[in-house]
C-alpha cells in the first residue's frame, strides 16, 4: 500500500491543523447545524488559530524553504485575520471578501501540492463560492451550503494534519490484483 505520508513535516501539520480547525469552526457556524452558533461565533478562532498561528505557519515554511506551503499559509492568515477584525459594513462588502478570498484559494488549489491540500483548496473554494452568492443574493440557503462545504474542507485539512503525523495512508492504495484477476477470482 502507498502510504504517501510525505504530505509535509510538522510545520505543515501544524499549518493543516490551524487551517482545519477554522473551517470547521467557520463552516458549522455558517451551517447552523449547532443551535445558537453562527459563524460570527468563529471570529475569535479565524483571529488567533486562523489568523495569527495560520501565518506564523506559513512564516516557518518560508524559513524551511518551503515556498508553496509558506505562501498558502501565509496568505491564508492573513485573509482570516482580515475576516476576523473587519466589519464588513454590508452585505455587498461581505461578498466581495468572500469572492476575492475565493480567488486566491482557486490559486493555491490550482498550484498543485498534494492532493489533500488540492481537496482542501478545491471543497474551500467552492464553499467561498457558495457564501459570496449567498451573502450578495440574500440567500441563506446558498450560505448554509458554503458552509458545509467549509466543513468538508476543515476535515480534510484535519485528515491531512493527523495522517502526516500518526503515519496514515493519504493516498488511495493502488490496484491489487494482477491483469486479468477479477474480485471472484
Amino acid at each position: 500500500m502507498d502510504n504517501d505520508v510525505s504530505a509535509g513535516g510538522t510545520t505543515t501539520a501544524a499549518g493543516r491543523l490551524a487551517l482545519g480547525t477554522t473551517l470547521l469552526a467557520f463552516g458549522l457556524g455558517s451551517t447552523g447545524v449547532i443551535d445558537d452558533v453562527t459563524a460570527a461565533d468563529a471570529v475569535s478562532i479565524a483571529h488567533y488559530v486562523g489568523g495569527v498561528a495560520l501565518f506564523v505557519a506559513g512564516l516557518f515554511a518560508f524559513r524551511d524553504r518551503d515556498t508553496g506551503t509558506g505562501t498558502a499559509f501565509s496568505v491564508l492568515g492573513a485573509l482570516w485575520f482580515t475576516w476576523a477584525v473587519t466589519e464588513a459594513g454590508s452585505a455587498n462588502a461581505a461578498g466581495l471578501f468572500y469572492l476575492l478570498f475565493a480567488l486566491v484559494v482557486l490559486s493555491l488549489a490550482v498550484a498543485g501540492g498534494d492532493r489533500l491540500s488540492q481537496g482542501t483548496y478545491g471543497l474551500f473554494l467552492v464553499g467561498l463560492v457558495l457564501t459570496a452568492v449567498g451573502v450578495l443574493a440574500d440567500s441563506e440557503r446558498l450560505a448554509e451550503a458554503g458552509g458545509w462545504f467549509a466543513v468538508a474542507a476543515g476535515a480534510v485539512a484535519w485528515y491531512a494534519a493527523t495522517a502526516a503525523l500518526a503515519h496514515w495512508p493519504t493516498a488511495l492504495p493502488g490496484r491489487a490484483a494482477g491483469r486479468g484477476v477479477t474480485a471472484a477470482g
